[in-house]
């Protein structure tokens, strides 16, 4: 067994172990996965897989199917039945159908890639699974956490008066946080796609704020708006897949076969939020973002106010961030071309009324901007509230903004601090006793 120098740290992105008889094989798969900031463990047979197993917690297996005395399929089959959470990957160059749909079924196997793989194919494939297991896992957390509310709330009904109200206000405050995690758990899968860079790179931050300012042009309700809000910032989720050809170019440069792939990403997106119960609404509007007013959009021809409200919004949002981009032309516009495009398609691409909502918002002048004051760490204090995200030296989100930050939130980022000999500037909301 081997495992990578590195301990675990904050920093690690997942544990994944390798199986496979020929060293070479492995030796490939550690120095592709190395570079990735995972835990690798590297081992030659089905038997040594299960002892790893046993002793750590494994996120993936990567695992050949042709081995002696134990084949992928049987080992995979073991960990299943023992470690059922844990994503299973088959690596094979075996072409006997019968004997992979099997193995397939038998082992419950979330993917399996052909041997000689494709680097990029199999890191997607990799990063895809262990994104599935940390919303499955971030599903069953929440679901267990709701459940013990709910328990407690029949105890409750049968309290005296005053025990209510105390319960209560502490349920009361528990489903704030259950949706302030979750929130927080949209803006690290947001994260995900703005590391792609490119024309990725802040888009889905951009095409959110526009769309929350849309929901309130349109005098959308709360929670229709925090749903529009949270589905635009993964309206890209099912591009992380894509290769960067498919990506990096304008969509009208996009060969037919290019421009068919790309159009699939909207569904991808639906279908990779399904797991997740909370966000069933969210993947629903994602699905429908391209959707046209005229019917002539995709993947279900809706039309009118057949689309949901929402997804009407984040089309109108992205489209024109894209405009902007140089994502759909083979040039950038400048805003006054992105506003007329929008205009001379209200009726056929675009609601006219989200269209001539979003253009007035974007006329509107002398919106003013919260305060705020930068300060280091050593200089916070209890219950201050954040006014940007706060980022950690190596891109993962450590703090989102608005957050109302607790004693135990400080000593935390002082001990980021003293490990990584790196500054933070924390900015907050400016308040008279702040000062």
């Amino acid at each position: 067994m081997e495992q990578s120098i590195s301990e675990f740290t904050l920093e690690s992105t997942g544990r994944i172990l390798c199986v496979d008889d020929e060293p070479s094989i492995l030796s490939s798969l550690k120095r592709l996965l190395h570079g990735q900031n995972y835990e690798i463990f590297t081992v030659s047979s089905g038997k040594e897989g299960l002892a790893v197993l046993e002793n750590n917690p494994i996120d993936l297996v990567i695992s050949d199917m042709r081995m002696p005395e134990m084949n992928g399929a049987q080992f995979l089959e073991q960990v299943f039945s023992l470690w059922p959470d844990t994503i299973r990957i088959l690596l094979t160059g075996y072409s006997d159908a019968v004997d992979m749909i099997g193995a397939i079924n038998r082992g419950n196997i979330w993917r399996f890639i052909a041997k000689p793989w494709n680097d990029e194919e199999l890191l997607i494939t990799v990063q895809q699974g262990l994104a599935h297991q940390y919303l499955n896992a971030e599903n069953a957390r929440l679901n267990k956490l709701t459940q013990q509310q709910n328990d407690e709330l029949k105890s409750i009904n049968s309290s005296l008066e005053l025990k209510i109200a105390e319960r209560t206000s502490k349920l009361e405050k528990t489903v704030i946080d259950l949706r302030h995690t979750l929130f927080n758990s949209v803006k690290v899968f947001s994260s995900l796609i703005e590391l792609r860079g490119g024309k990725l790179g802040g888009h889905s931050k951009r095409v959110a704020d526009h769309a929350l300012l849309l929901t309130k042009k349109l005098a959308l309700d709360e929670k229709e708006a925090q749903l529009v809000y949270l589905a635009a910032l993964l309206h890209d989720i099912g591009k992380i897949g894509l290769p960067d050809e498919l990506i990096s170019p304008p969509f009208e440069l996009l060969s037919p076969e290019g421009c068919t792939e790309v159009m699939k990403h909207s569904e991808k997106g639906e279908l990779l939020l399904m797991p997740v119960q909370q966000l069933h609404g969210v993947a629903g509007l994602i699905r429908s973002h391209h959707e046209h007013y005229d019917g002539s959009g995709y993947p279900d021809k809706l039309s009118g106010k057949r689309i949901p409200i929402g997804s009407r919004i984040i089309s109108v949002a992205s489209d024109y961030d894209d405009f902007l981009m140089g994502a759909y032309f083979n040039r950038a516009y400048d805003t006054q071309e992105a506003i007329e495009y929008l205009q001379m398609n209200r009726g056929k691409h675009y609601d006219p009324e989200i269209v001539d909502a979003f253009v007035a918002g974007l006329n509107e002048t002398g919106h003013s901007e919260s305060k705020e004051i930068a300060l280091a760490p050593d200089e916070l204090v209890a219950g201050m509230e954040l006014v940007r995200d706060l980022m950690h030296e190596d891109g993962f989100l450590l703090f989102t903004k608005n957050q109302i930050l607790e004693q135990t939130d400080i000593e935390k980022l002082k001990l980021i601090v003293n490990v990584s000999k790196q500054p933070y500037i924390i900015y907050i909301k400016q308040v008279l006793n702040s000062i």
